[in-house]
């Protein structure tokens, strides 16, 4: 049994090193909440919203009455990219905007999906200031004027809020909190914010608030045309460039995707899982025995007599970095016990992932397949 005593010391010593780090990657502390006092009508002119929509129809409505409420007449470019549900019908019916309502078109060359619609809006934009938001976000009043001054106070070029995700449904309490957590693992926060380490940089694509000098020095989206995971890539391209960039969370972003069952949870992650891992067969393998150690050897140690003490280390210090996702999102400690399994379902959407990128298939999204 020695061998799965080592196991079990380093099963321990991963997550008592996760807890440990000097960044602290499972802290939540780089959050930004709406501003209930913010004004932003002296900005209007300084600003434009780009949402990229694809098939919409059900979000698109609630997403631009939020910005409505804002602040009336703010510039808003919605890109309808070949939706088939009525999306731009949808937009046209709110009011108290000054909107714009592209009709994309057909997807060109390398482009992804989503970057080629942003291109095509990028063209008609004039302001200063650009706000990528994905069509199924809601802001919450006063988050506009939190971004603008969270940008001003700070002399930012690039701010990036990680959405609050929908967390009613088994499946979304089970997995949403843990899809945050490991995301902050692999790209922390306190370091993606330091401006020192020009090439570590994070974002989550729903909503960028972001200088647009900034994105016609990289070259627009067409320098980053074909990245499946384009928000991390453009974090990266405009943080190499000199620029200031910023990723956070806040409860005034608001996701409108439901996942009420397990199915739209494992397309999301297996889309771009395997990218993650740079397609590499060799990083699948560590990923692979790291998370069999980290999620499994501590429950296995708890029913050896020498190793018990050594997996009660390990899940202690397990669900301490994972208690404070849960407080943010205001879930229950006891969620905490079911990592194990959420390790498992993550492992295995990756798992899924690589194997359709063997297959042929780089990623699935919006019913557009693309290939190796």
């Amino acid at each position: 049994m020695e061998w799965f005593e080592w196991a079990a010391w380093g099963a321990a010593i991963i997550w008592w090193t996760i807890l440990l780090l000097p960044w602290q990657p499972w802290r939540i502390r780089e959050v930004l909440e709406p501003d209930g006092g913010g004004d932003v009508s002296a900005q209007l002119s300084q600003l434009t919203v780009l949402i990229p929509a694809r098939n919409e129809a059900d979000v698109i409505g609630t997403s631009l009455q939020s910005l409505a409420q804002q602040a009336p007449g703010l510039k808003v470019i919605v890109v309808d990219d070949q939706s088939e549900d009525g999306t731009a019908k949808a937009a046209c019916r709110v009011d108290g905007l000054d909107l714009t309502i592209i009709q994309g078109k057909s997807l060109s060359g390398e482009w992804s999906g989503k970057l080629w619609a942003l291109e095509q809006g990028l063209q008609r934009v004039t302001t200063p200031k650009l706000l990528l938001l994905d069509a199924d976000i809601q802001l919450r009043p006063g988050m506009v004027a939190a971004l603008l001054a969270k940008m001003e106070q700070q002399q930012l070029d690039f701010v990036s809020i990680m959405a609050h995700l929908r967390m009613e449904s088994w499946w979304e309490k089970l997995l949403m909190p843990a899809f945050i957590y490991f995301f902050k693992l692999l790209y922390p926060f306190s370091l993606a914010n330091n401006p020192a380490l020009t090439r570590f940089a994070a974002a989550a694509g729903g909503c960028i608030l972001l200088k647009t000098e900034a994105l016609h020095a990289i070259g627009g989206f067409a320098a980053l045309k074909n990245a499946l995971i384009d928000d991390c890539t453009l974090a990266q391209r405009i943080k190499r460039q000199g620029y200031r960039t910023w990723i956070g969370l806040s409860r005034g972003v608001v996701s409108q995707r439901r996942y009420e069952s397990l199915a739209p949870v494992w397309q999301m992650v297996a889309r771009t899982a395997f990218t993650q891992l740079r397609y590499s067969a060799g990083l699948l393998a560590l990923c692979t025995l790291l998370m069999i150690t980290a999620f499994w050897v501590p429950l296995a140690a708890l029913v050896v007599e020498s190793t018990a003490m050594t997996g009660l280390a390990a899940l202690g210090a397990m669900m301490a970095s994972y208690w404070p996702t849960l407080r943010y999102y205001q879930l229950p400690f006891g969620w905490s016990l079911a990592m194990p399994a959420i390790g498992t379902i993550y492992l295995l959407m990756t798992w899924d992932s690589a194997l359709k990128y063997w297959q042929g298939e780089r990623s699935r999204w919006k019913g557009r397949v693309y290939v190796n």
